[in-house]
């Protein structure tokens, strides 16, 4: 994540950073002290207090999840969607987490002796430029993932392919077998969707579906 220094800052400790006002610093951690961050500027690390600074957020930005979690949150996403997260094994660092439609694809972000970010062979000097590069080229090599923003992420899936036969248990489920193509109304409800296949609607278990997500 990157922060504005909304003040000047001399350091008075050798594990502070100092900065001037205006400078755009690449803030790498906020987990382990209330007060203060750790951020990098030049090539120089070090702590930061956090009321000398304004925190560019993005949406895109997870912060300290596990790869499990960020698994769970692109599940049901389209293609590209995708977060940046904080490495759990190496603080400091980090992974981006990118859904395929079919699965989710773990990137590990890293940084060469200028820390420059990068993914594959293309350098940035920030996450955010990083980000920004991968809109409109390909994350992936064996195919074609441009990751996408959340407002462009958030739209439902249309349509799902049945994993397993579902038998309704209620009048108000939908009836369907492995392999079918179920049109989707409403995923709003994490619990139960609901589709229409074979004329017929009804809710249904969303673990029983894949949604159908296109990449190129």
């Amino acid at each position: 994540m990157e922060a504005m220094a909304l003040y000047t800052f001399r350091a008075t400790e050798g594990d502070e950073l100092s900065f001037n006002k205006g400078d755009l610093l690449k803030i790498t951690n906020m987990e382990d002290d209330p007060n203060w961050y750790t951020a990098e500027l030049h090539n120089r690390k070090g702590f930061v207090p956090k009321n000398y600074i304004n925190l560019r957020p993005h949406a895109w930005f997870a912060g300290r999840i596990s790869r499990g979690v960020a698994e769970s949150r692109l599940r049901h996403r389209e293609c590209g969607a995708f977060l940046v997260r904080e490495s759990e094994s190496a603080p400091g660092e980090f992974s981006m987490s990118v859904s395929y439609g079919d699965h989710v694809q773990h990137f590990k972000v890293l940084q060469d002796r200028c820390s420059q970010y990068y993914v594959w062979d293309e350098l940035f000097s920030s996450l955010n430029e990083l980000v920004e590069f991968y809109h409109s080229n390909s994350i992936a090599k064996e195919r074609t993932v441009f990751l996408r923003d959340p407002e462009h992420f958030a739209r439902r899936p249309h349509h799902a392919h049945a994993l397993f036969d579902f038998t309704p248990h209620h009048p108000s489920q939908l009836r369907f077998l492995r392999g079918d193509v179920i049109e989707l109304i409403d995923c709003s409800d994490s619990l139960r969707w609901r589709g229409r296949c074979h004329g017929h609607v009804g809710f249904f278990p969303p673990e029983y579906v894949q949604p159908i997500y296109q990449c190129q």
